[in-house]
């Protein structure tokens, strides 16, 4: 009888050892699975425009990978001309989807077509896009059209297949000059984190109130009245002639 008062009482004891040890170990744990719940993925860029050659690479690798239609395009490069010759200078100014985290476009489609991804990157479901154009009324960037062979709104996501695949978007592995950054804001390790916290930088419009989640170093903004026109509005610069693109 006695035996079997202590196996009981040494099964008991293990049991309760056992769950407390769980207890123990999930205590542990707990903190870790905090931060990563209150630290979600949130993909960012940084722009360096001291690194920019303004050489179109990033531009043509967008193009050609999503098949952009002539005429139109999901990120380029602005060219920015200042001063009265002899003295001029000119700078360069890449633009591509801001990936806001209060994106206007989001909340004024009909369809639900443009909609916020958990780790912030806007995006287009095109077989339920409707191609009502709200979304590019909405973007104060000018950084969306209607594709004219599906009818449905375009823009820059990111390169959502290549992230998924743990890569970076094609823009920025084309980058000669690495002057673009990417990758998860959220990670105080990650190289866009660093520069973040390292240098000053701008963003695109802040008064609109859409936080941007591209930011950029030593901009020049130019006149921020200007900032939400497109590649279509901007002059083209070539060794014969100047003319504005309408």
């Amino acid at each position: 009888m006695s035996d079997h008062i202590s196996n009981v009482s040494r099964r008991d004891f293990l049991k309760k050892t056992a769950g407390g040890a769980a207890a123990t170990a999930g205590t542990l744990a707990l903190p870790g699975m905090a931060r990563a719940a209150e630290r979600p993925t949130r993909f960012a860029m940084v722009v360096d425009t001291r690194r920019c050659m303004g050489c179109h690479a990033c531009s043509v690798t967008c193009k050609t990978s999503y098949e952009v239609p002539l005429g139109e395009t999901r990120s380029w490069v602005e060219y920015v001309e200042k001063g009265d010759y002899p003295n001029v200078r000119r700078s360069f100014l890449p633009r591509l989807c801001n990936q806001c985290d209060e994106p206007g476009c989001v909340s004024v489609c009909p369809t639900g077509a443009t909609y916020q991804r958990t780790d912030g990157i806007v995006a287009v479901d095109d077989a339920i896009c409707i191609g009502c154009k709200y979304c590019m009324q909405a973007c104060p960037y000018g950084m969306r059209f209607i594709n004219p062979t599906s009818g449905s709104a375009e823009k820059c996501d990111f390169c959502l297949t290549r992230v998924a695949n743990g890569l970076v978007p094609s823009c920025v592995n084309t980058c000669q000059g690495r002057a673009r950054i990417f990758g998860d804001l959220n990670d105080p390790n990650s190289e866009v984190s660093r520069v973040l916290a390292t240098n000053a930088v701008t963003v695109l419009r802040p008064e609109m109130g859409t936080k941007p989640m591209v930011f950029y170093i030593n901009a020049d903004h130019v006149d921020e009245r200007d900032a939400g026109r497109t590649h279509t509005h901007v002059q083209v610069i070539t060794h014969r002639r100047q003319q504005t693109r309408v």
